[in-house]
């Protein structure tokens, strides 16, 4: 990996949360609270997987940033969580490239305790849930939405 890729990859996943959190919290502070989320990853939290470090790192920078921002504003009323969802069965998902046979979509689903991957929905109900009065004491959390990828050993 060249230093160039190592810091596009920090900018692209950890620095655009910063700088997003940077923009809204004024925002939620003016209306009296709110709720930021951030998307982590189970990879860097749970599971290391080979040639991803950066990626890794970024994702668990999240996680820190997550826990570092929830301290700090809690209270003033700003909750502050993460989502570690794992494969979700998106059009840029490996096991939908062009190329990627039956077999690449049946290996990404077999890393999953569920033998599957998420749809975009259920990812956004965990969001929604975050987001919402039904999470109100929740703060400072890694929320796995993983479908058991990051326990999974088979």
């Amino acid at each position: 990996m060249t230093l160039g890729d190592w810091h596009d990859t920090l900018e692209t996943n950890l620095t655009s949360g910063f700088l997003g959190a940077r923009y809204q919290i004024p925002a939620m502070l003016e209306r009296g609270g709110g709720s930021l989320i951030f998307t982590a990853s189970f990879v860097g939290n749970g599971v290391g997987l080979p040639n991803m470090a950066a990626y890794a790192s970024a994702k668990a920078g999240l996680v820190g940033l997550t826990q570092a921002l929830a301290a700090e504003l809690g209270g003033q009323g700003i909750r502050v969580n993460a989502l570690l969802p794992g494969g979700t069965d998106t059009p840029t998902n490996i096991a939908n490239f062009p190329n990627a046979g039956p077999e690449v979509r049946e290996f990404v689903n077999g890393l999953h305790a569920m033998k599957r991957m998420a749809t975009p929905e259920e990812v956004a109900r965990a969001a929604v849930y975050l987001a919402s009065e039904a999470s109100s004491f929740v703060t400072g959390t890694a929320h796995r939405v993983d479908g058991g990828v990051s326990i999974a050993r088979t």
